[in-house]
């Protein structure tokens, strides 16, 4: 499959996929309807800070990148995936902005501030998006700011618990979920 990075500094440039039959890169259009939906939502990328989880060749980080995100962490866990993303890093000379986590999203631990975008590409029917999504709100990698993009199979219905659904949408295979915080009862307004 051929990839390449849709907008921004880094446009047109082609992006190595992972050997093997392991991962599945997201489609260039999948990802274009993607960030559509979020400049739609954000007014733009400048200055944010983004998680790729499940990243395979980096693809959907290394957009936000390259439409102005300050950073990206890349979490990846099989080996062949990892060396195209290393060389994917390398290759647009972003290593500077770049954490690469060699590992399982299951594995991660807090941090000190929630991301401002959050990018979950689990593979197809495996129901690994919400479990990570449950342990990285628990860690607060997720705050109320934080946008969250859940990538499934158009006809797997994503169940996440915490969360509102701000949009879904079917993309040929895919189906994108944007998600947000859902509101702590102590948050809501009065009635």
């Amino acid at each position: 499959m051929s990839l390449r990075i849709i907008a921004g500094q880094w446009r047109g440039r082609k992006l190595q996929a992972p050997q093997g039959e392991t991962t599945r890169p997201t489609a260039d259009r999948t990802r274009e309807t993607l960030f559509s939906m979020l400049l739609s939502r954000l007014g733009t990328f400048d200055g944010l800070t983004a998680a790729d989880l499940f990243a395979g060749s980096g693809a959907l980080g290394l957009e936000a990148l390259s439409r102005g995100a300050a950073s990206c962490v890349f979490v990846e866990q099989d080996p062949p995936a990892i060396r195209a993303l290393r060389a994917n890093i390398a290759a647009l000379r972003a290593a500077s902005e770049c954490d690469v986590r060699a590992g399982s999203v299951l594995a991660l631990g807090p941090v000190k501030a929630p991301l401002d975008l959050v990018l979950l590409d689990p593979p197809y029917h495996s129901g690994a998006g919400s479990v990570a999504l449950d342990k990285l709100r628990r860690l607060g990698w997720i705050g109320e700011q934080t946008w969250v993009s859940l990538e499934t199979a158009h006809d797997e219905e994503p169940k996440v618990k915490g969360f509102v659904v701000d949009a879904d949408r079917k993309v040929g295979k895919a189906r994108l979920t944007l998600l947000r915080l859902a509101p702590s009862p102590a948050q809501s307004p009065a009635d």
